[in-house]
């Protein structure tokens, strides 16, 4: 195939993808986090046993900083953590109920020492956030990503930082019962899916081209990320509550077959 040629077949298929992202749209993306999503379902569940949206917004942050390197599927590890803290409560501060916690996991066994280092360091930062400070937050995501990377030490688009901010969202969708829109300027979680996915269209980094995507179809890219999701896993029941809730679900598992 000529150099000229795989581009044009390349042109097509972005052309394509941009199609159905656009036909689907913010709303969709929003069913599919809500109504099929299992992490945003183990939220809900930790929120209704907690009744504390406070410590509950904060041992989603915490956790979601600590979420990678897993043993286990993110779904999976999600609902540990749900079933965990629904039956222990923090006696004392987050970071020592991760003591406890992280070295019992199932679903967490990997790096442990090096991510409980990582929550004595984010501590202070969860110990100075009250809940109007995190209500603030959830209209400005923005800020959040910047304090959440300078907090860590990390780069405001580390693979961690751009997630914590995703889980933030939807423990705050769940406690202060409103849908609040990604920023489009957060880019996509850039994992080893993402990146594998990427490739079927370009060479470029897979932020730069979802950045890109998400400006020219109107869907900020952690929302393109909750599309994308449920066509590239192969979750049994992610795939029934998507044919269930989302009207449109043939669309959003044709995204599988570029």
């Amino acid at each position: 195939m000529t150099v000229k040629m795989k581009y044009s077949k390349d042109k097509e298929r972005i052309e394509k993808l941009k199609e159905i992202l656009s036909e689907l749209g913010l709303e969709c993306a929003r069913t599919i986090e809500e109504k099929v999503d299992l992490q945003f379902s183990a939220l809900e569940d930790l929120h209704r046993n907690l009744n504390n949206d406070e410590l509950f917004i904060k041992l989603v942050l915490a956790n979601a900083i600590v979420s990678y390197q897993l043993s286990a599927t993110g779904e999976e590890w999600w609902w540990e953590f749900s079933r965990y803290f629904s039956q222990n409560f923090p006696k004392a501060s987050i970071k020592e109920a991760y003591f406890e916690f992280l070295p019992s996991s199932r679903t967490n066994r990997r790096l442990g020492s090096v991510k409980l280092k990582r929550l004595e360091k984010f501590e202070p930062f969860l110990e100075r956030m009250t809940l109007d400070n995190l209500k603030a937050y959830y209209s400005d995501m923005l800020k959040l990503r910047d304090d959440l990377a300078k907090a860590l030490s990390s780069k405001k688009d580390a693979k961690t930082v751009v997630f914590a901010v995703k889980m933030f969202g939807y423990a705050a969708r769940i406690s202060f019962n409103e849908f609040k829109a990604y920023p489009i300027g957060i880019p996509i979680p850039e994992d080893i899916r993402i990146m594998n996915y990427t490739k079927r269209f370009t060479n470029e980094p897979s932020t730069n081209f979802w950045n890109r995507i998400a400006k020219e179809v109107g869907i900020p890219p952690l929302h393109i990320d909750s599309i994308v999701w449920p066509a590239l896993g192969k979750h049994g029941e992610v795939k029934s509550r998507l044919k269930q809730h989302c009207p449109k679900w043939k669309l959003v598992l044709e995204l599988a077959e570029f």
